[in-house]
Order: structure tokens, then sequence, then C-alpha cells
């Protein structure tokens, strides 16, 4: 469990408890109830990661909303959209093995996370990984309407491991994976992914790559 969801947990304890000794006890369930959901939302499980080569695996849970090529630097790529909806686990994993390149956060709006505009105006954290063999993935975790704080734990230079986990993004948000145009995709739009345990696409080893 994410400890996050422990502290939200504590305190609303500490509500109900006073509410039951200056009211009735009755009312105190409110702040209770609420408490196990902030322990069910902040729950972090276990997931069998892929050990196929060239793997990418989803940063999330939820649904795929959007398969799309893109242009970044003049260069198509292909675009992954995944949304979050308030009952998936928030917790974000990386997608692939390598080096963090760059971390750029965004201040924006907060857009419904199922418009495609919120891809570029909603405040958001970029994160650029390098492979090994030098393919590059951008992966983007994206305020939703709900969602008011994104969390990433890693920063420039570091190495991440497939599946790792990396940060999360509270309540309803979405996450983007931008990928080279050779990427096989594996999923289609509407499909539900698991965050490290279901493939989005296979990467061909580059050109000079191992």
């Amino acid at each position: 469990m994410v400890r996050d969801g422990i502290y939200y947990a504590l305190a609303l304890v500490a509500v109900a408890v006073l509410i039951g000794m200056w009211t009735t006890p009755l009312l105190a369930l409110v702040p209770l109830l609420l408490a196990v959901f902030f322990l069910w939302f902040f729950r972090d499980p276990e997931r069998v990661i892929p050990s196929t080569p060239g793997a990418v695996v989803s940063p999330a849970d939820g649904k795929v909303t959007g398969i799309s090529t893109v242009q970044v630097a003049g260069e198509p790529r292909t675009s992954i959209s995944i949304f979050l909806n308030v009952f998936n686990v928030h917790v974000n994993r990386a997608p692939a093995a390598g080096l963090i390149q760059a971390v750029e956060y965004r201040r924006g709006k907060y857009l419904n996370a199922m418009n495609p505009a919120s891809a570029e105006l909603n405040e958001q954290n970029i994160c650029t990984l390098v492979t090994g063999d030098g393919q590059i993935i951008v992966f983007k975790q994206i305020a939703g309407l709900l969602a008011r704080r994104i969390v990433f734990s890693r920063k420039a230079g570091d190495r991440v491991a497939r599946g790792e986990r990396i940060g999360l993004i509270k309540f309803g948000s979405r996450c983007d994976v931008i990928l080279p145009a050779s990427a096989q995709v594996q999923v289609q739009v509407g499909q539900a992914v698991q965050c490290g345990a279901s493939t989005l696409a296979i990467l061909p080893p580059a050109q000079g790559g191992d």
C-alpha cells in the first residue's frame, strides 16, 4: 500500500473519534467509511512483469482510450493513451528498462482526462526514457478532472527496470506512452490493461542494437 493512504485513513479515524465523542456515534461512520475507501484506493498489488524481449508494459491500470500516430520533432511516433478512473490502482510503473534521460513537470489545466486536449493542456509530468539499445520512450503522467497531485519518485540519470514502481497520480487521470513508429502495438482501443503486467507493444531491436 502507498503510505499516503495510511496518512489519510489515520486522519479520518481521528475525525471519527472526535465526532463520536462530541455528537452521535452514527455520524462517525462517514469518516470511517472514507478511511476504508482511502486504504483501498491506495492499494499497491504485486504484478508479474513480462519478460518478453522488447516488451513495453502499461505504466498504469485503466482502459486504452486512444492509439494514434503523432509527430515528434518532425518524425512519426505511436501514442497510446490510458484512462484511469477512480476505481483503478493509481501506482505507476516504468514501461521499459532503461535510463531516464529527462523529467519535465508542466503546470496546466484540469480538463477531463478523456478529453484529447488534456494530453497537451493539463498539468503533467513527462519522463523521457532511453532503452538499452538507444530507443526513446516518452511516458506522460497527466492530471485529470479530479486529480490534483502527480508523484514521480525518480530523476534524470536514474536507471529503472521494466515494471519498477516510479510514482502515482491521485484519483482520475491519464497516462500516455509515446513509442517509436516501429513499435508493434499489442493492444486495442477499449481494452483494459494492468500496470506492469499488460504488454502495450513490442519494440523490435534498433538498427545496430543488440
